[in-house]
């Protein structure tokens, strides 16, 4: 069941459908339809699953790995090795935050369209970086507008 969003024009999905486990969105049925919703719905839960799993498993490692090293370039090495792990975690809670935005997005009707110009963002584009908010144009537009900012 979809219920338009007049404000916007866009459709909010409103209940689940079907979805084979093979789908793949395509380019020739409607942007956003309920089963592309759904496939980057399902997407981005897994992904979220996945760095949340991982973080689990680091807190536990790092419980567990506490102990008392006497060599000190064994210690070093293995605190280099947790500060690594550690940075590595907190870009993936960072991306955790970016997941949970688009999945709102979702919920509001907003997913899959360009921040910036409000048109639709390629499927391609949505398939490899779900988490995307600007369309390939406005993302290289924007970078080019930050490198020139960062230079002066």
């Amino acid at each position: 069941m979809t219920v338009t969003n007049y404000a916007e024009g866009r459709p909010k999905v409103k209940k689940q459908s079907f979805l084979p486990s093979d789908y793949t969105p395509a380019e020739d049925e409607p942007f956003m339809n309920d089963r592309q919703v759904e496939y980057f719905r399902r997407k981005l839960r897994a992904w979220k699953e996945e760095l949340l799993e991982g973080s689990r498993d680091t807190i536990e490692a790092l419980q567990d790995g506490t102990r008392n090293i006497p060599d000190v370039n064994d210690r070093a090495s293995e605190e280099t090795d947790r500060a690594l792990e550690l940075r590595t975690r907190d870009r993936a809670r960072k991306l955790v935050n970016k997941i949970e935005a688009a999945l709102r997005r979702i919920d509001e009707g907003d997913f899959g369209y360009c921040s910036v110009t409000g048109e639709p963002i390629s499927l391609k584009r949505l398939d490899a970086r779900p988490i995307a908010t600007m369309s390939l144009e406005a993302q290289e537009k924007h970078e080019r507008r930050e490198k020139v900012h960062r230079d002066d």
